[in-house]
């Protein structure tokens, strides 16, 4: 994401908090009834998005491992999911520890399919701005709600089948490609469910947007209805849910969001031999990593305390080293 001085970037939008369950227990004033769950209420307690449908299930699964990588992990996560925007962090660091024993396979798991439907509160775009407001608060990530204000998604699949269109063609750019989108629709406020939205976000990762185009209109669609197969066979309703998996079928399950410590445990569960990786602690190191840092993620993959990292973000905007795209619920930087 390049910031333009010309305008305000500002994301916003969250449909999961750690897991996105939409089992309406959050700080506002919605429903508790826990029949009445909504895609877009991320329980706060738990951090879960959640679908309606039957309880995640620990049930079985293969891995399949390249390389001399031994974990598998399989993530159902979701474009629009405030809880996964919310471990952002907490993954960022999983992958710089431990990218070398694990392999991260990105499910979408078609968090709203519509409007067609009215519970927890929820009946109309509207209502979820002020959720995902606290949700931002909550996680100590940017997001702005405002975006279900002035111009509210219908879907999440249409992103969902972009992103599984980016992966046909390349996996890193795909993943790039889904950061791009979270950041439009969460910092920006812009419909990542509109074409020329995902296009912009396609040209800025380097993606053929032609190719991109082509496959969103066919294949992609069809891969994304395995995803939510996928999904559906396991019993997978709530976000961030991820399964670690070693090579003879053992899993550990981690549903909704969490700290750091609870992704690593899963791994040395399945691995008790896996070897912790160190990194450069450094901001040029980590801007390179990652183009774009919040301050929660920074003080997460630095080491340095939140409000330290905030501090030390902004002493390099003011000597030119980042630029800083603010939002009325966080900021986020990137290298100039």
């Amino acid at each position: 994401m390049k910031f333009r001085s010309t305008f305000f970037l500002i994301f916003a939008l969250t449909a999961t908090i750690s897991s996105c369950t939409a089992q309406t227990k959050s700080t506002s004033t919605m429903a508790t009834d826990s029949t009445q769950t909504n895609p877009l209420l991320c329980d706060i307690e738990t951090g879960v998005c959640e679908t309606p449908g039957d309880s995640t299930e620990n049930k079985s699964l293969k891995a399949e491992v390249s390389g001399n990588k031994t974990i598998k992990v399989v993530y159902f996560t979701d474009p629009i999911c405030s809880s996964c925007w919310g471990i952002e962090p907490q993954l960022r660091k999983l992958k710089l520890e431990y990218g070398d024993a694990i392999e991260i396979d990105y499910r979408m798991g078609g968090l709203l399919p519509d409007w067609n439907y009215n519970s927890g509160g929820i009946s109309k775009p509207s209502d979820v701005a002020h959720h995902w407001d606290e949700v931002s608060i909550h996680y100590d990530m940017p997001i702005d709600g405002d975006v279900w204000l002035e111009d509210p998604l219908d879907s999440s699949y249409p992103p969902s089948e972009a992103f599984k269109a980016a992966q046909m063609q390349d996996e890193h750019k795909a993943l790039l490609f889904m950061r791009e989108m979270r950041e439009m629709v969460f910092l920006e406020k812009k419909n990542i469910a509109k074409w020329e939205v995902m296009e912009e976000a396609a040209k800025q990762v380097g993606l053929d947007v032609k190719q991109l185009k082509i496959d969103f209109d066919g294949q992609a669609k069809v891969l994304f209805e395995e995803d939510l197969n996928v999904k559906a066979s396991f019993g997978v309703r709530g976000f961030p849910t991820m399964f670690f998996i070693d090579d003879a079928g053992n899993k550990e399950m981690v549903y909704g969001s969490k700290d750091y410590a609870f992704y690593e445990m899963a791994i040395l569960k399945m691995n008790p031999e896996a070897v912790k990786k160190e990194y450069p602690k450094n901001w040029e190191f980590l801007f390179e990593k990652y183009n774009t840092l919040t301050a929660k993620e920074f003080s997460v993959l630095s080491g340095k305390p939140r409000v330290a990292a905030e501090v030390f973000l902004n002493d390099l905007t003011t000597k030119g080293k980042l630029s800083k795209l603010t939002t009325k619920n966080g900021s986020i930087w990137e290298v100039k």
